[in-house]
């Protein structure tokens, strides 16, 4: 499971007792950019490993995420310097121990969605994105010069309609979800500094930011391999561009390029069922068959596509519009044939992901999408699936 550290509210007795055995973290404390010493890793695998005398052991499994800096992104001639500290990370990661490191290329914003607290039918929350409420953020609360081109004009009438309806409250409510910043931390841009972030993206379109990825990959996928680590980046999340900005890890033909950008088996792939299903043209499991050898992290969750296709809400695991038993069958099957060969991990981590707000979790502040109970519903079906096409499958052999 993912863990945020020690303010989690989620603690790692608490994963523990979930049957996990790694945890997914990362050091949210240091700013971007900067390098992962090996003092500070060794200090975090502790906390992790410190009842483990006592207990169900814990081990650092996955990092997620290195974050790469905005300046690589943007292709700045600084972009040496970060690319350098991003090298000695992961060598320090590889003397920890550390063998799997998840990153993305998204700009500015990590997952974006307009409400977190979408009620479900049986009352537990989700995570929603609904694409005219991004409208009324984007044309009538950030005002972004020329965002009128990215919306059909029936979109724009309706947003500024709803918005002329919206409280105070409501508008500071869609803002302060829209803004919020990276996943393990609370803070959120404001709008004139976040109009600021997207400005220096003006230059930068599809290709640009495609070639400056390709680039980065080419620089670090090489001492990852050496090194032992196996590098896998996150789609995008929604798999579309937001705010003028391009998203360029959103399709299979996306992550084909990437792979052929570098390729060795470190320059990898963090398959992510709810990202990538949120396309309807995403085959998952022909990803799996296609790409089974470099998918080197997995996250599994579902999300479903309402009456407006750009609109999706987070399911529950084995719902939704992904085809969960479809997806576990191929990994299992990619993962058998790892055993047979000898190649590759044969055991790839994976988490559940966006589990719902339920339960006594309703009554307690967590990090959006990462509630104990939730997840830990979502493990449990997954597991299950799991077991039970495994199983199949040996009676069968």
């Amino acid at each position: 499971m993912r863990w945020f550290g020690p303010h989690d509210p989620v603690s790692l007795m608490d994963i523990r007792q979930a049957g996990c055995s790694g945890v997914v973290t990362a050091l949210h404390q240091i700013p971007v950019g900067e390098v992962w010493t090996v003092a500070e890793i060794e200090k975090r695998k502790q906390l992790i490993e410190a009842d483990n005398d006592r207990y169900s052991p814990l081990h650092w499994a996955v990092v997620e995420s290195l974050p790469v800096h905005e300046d690589i992104k943007k292709g700045r001639a600084s972009r040496a310097h970060y690319i350098a500290s991003y090298k000695e990370s992961l060598h320090n990661l590889a003397a920890g121990g550390i063998t799997t490191v998840c990153y993305n290329f998204m700009p500015v914003l990590d997952w974006s969605r307009t409400n977190l607290n979408y009620e479900m039918p049986d009352g537990s929350l989700a995570l929603r994105f609904v694409w005219e409420d991004f409208a009324v953020f984007d044309l009538c609360i950030l005002k972004r010069p020329g965002a009128e081109i990215d919306y059909e004009p029936e979109v724009i009438q309706s947003a500024r309609a709803t918005f002329s309806r919206m409280s105070p409250e409501q508008i500071a409510v869609l803002t302060n979800t829209v803004l919020l910043g990276l996943p393990g931390s609370e803070e959120a841009f404001t709008l004139s500094t976040f109009q600021g972030l997207l400005d220096e993206y003006a230059p930068i379109g599809d290709r640009e930011l495609r070639d400056n990825l390709y680039y980065f990959i080419r620089e670090v996928a090489p001492v990852a391999e050496s090194v032992g680590i196996n590098l896998c980046i996150h789609p995008d999340d929604p798999p579309r561009p937001l705010l003028g900005l391009p998203r360029v890890v959103s399709t299979e033909a996306d992550l084909a390029q990437l792979m052929a950008a570098s390729d060795v088996t470190a320059n990898g792939i963090t398959f992510c069922t709810g990202s990538l299903g949120i396309r309807p043209d995403n085959d998952l499991p022909g990803i799996i068959r296609r790409f089974g050898n470099r998918i080197h992290f997995i996250h599994l969750r579902t999300t479903k596509r309402e009456e407006n296709p750009r609109n999706f809400h987070e399911a529950d695991h084995l719902a939704g519009d992904v085809d969960m038993y479809a997806v576990i069958k191929e990994i299992v099957l990619e993962q058998n044939r790892r055993a047979q060969t000898g190649v590759g991990v044969t055991t790839i981590p994976m988490r559940p992901d966006h589990g719902h707000q339920m339960l006594d979790d309703l009554h307690k502040k967590t990090y959006p999408g990462y509630s104990a109970i939730g997840r830990l519903r979502g493990l449990a079906e997954l597991r299950g699936l799991e077991l039970g096409i495994s199983r199949s499958l040996e009676e069968k052999s």
